[in-house]
């Protein structure tokens, strides 16, 4: 076997593995940005039931904890003296959005 088929035969490895490894490398940002979402929402609904605490509005602390992006993609309730939060990070594929949703709740705790 010549240098130049052993050159061909590399080519050919090469382009086989650079879609894997695109694959692999958006499979690990998409992980990355649900952890984000997970992260973003539990700081959200932390200070919307720190809010409550001091005698302010849960739901526009956990908005304005909420950075510009994730707006569009969250939603905050309140009940009673418990602050829940979902976020759908942002993906490459539509579908997948809602799979990675983060959600988390924080409790004020009792009245005083």
């Amino acid at each position: 076997m010549g240098s130049r088929a052993i050159a061909g035969q590399a080519s050919v490895e090469l382009i086989g593995v650079v879609p894997l490894a695109l694959l692999i490398a958006l499979a690990i940002g998409q992980l990355l940005a649900a952890g984000a979402a997970r992260e973003l929402a539990g700081n959200a609904a932390e200070a919307g039931a720190t809010a409550l605490l001091q005698g302010g509005d849960a739901a526009s602390a956990a908005w304005a904890a909420l950075p510009g992006w994730s707006r569009g993609h969250a939603s905050v309730s309140v009940s009673g003296r418990r602050v829940a939060v979902r976020l759908r990070p942002l993906t490459v594929l539509p579908g997948l959005a809602a799979r990675l949703e983060a959600s988390a709740s924080a409790y004020a705790g009792p009245v005083r």
